[in-house]
């Protein structure tokens, strides 16, 4: 993202949940044409993914880095 050239806001929620409160395999909602395909990563693999280069995209490793810093990584 350009600073000079864009100006999207973006809005990050995060939540918690447990395996039991999935209702499917994926998520969304089938009558507004969702398809939302759930990845489910260990916080250190995560933090591996940047530094290696497989995760580029700022908002994910804003995300990743909010989750540091607010201790929210994977339970020990």
């Amino acid at each position: 993202m350009s600073p000079g050239s864009v100006t999207e806001r973006l809005f990050f929620f995060v939540g918690h949940y447990a395996p039991g409160d999935r209702v499917s395999q994926g998520g969304g909602d089938a009558r507004e044409g969702e398809d939302i395909e759930v990845l489910e990563i260990g916080f250190d693999r995560a933090q591996a993914m940047i530094r290696n280069g497989e995760i580029r995209d700022g908002k994910t490793i804003m995300l990743l880095q909010y989750a540091a810093i607010h201790g929210l990584q994977d339970p020990a």
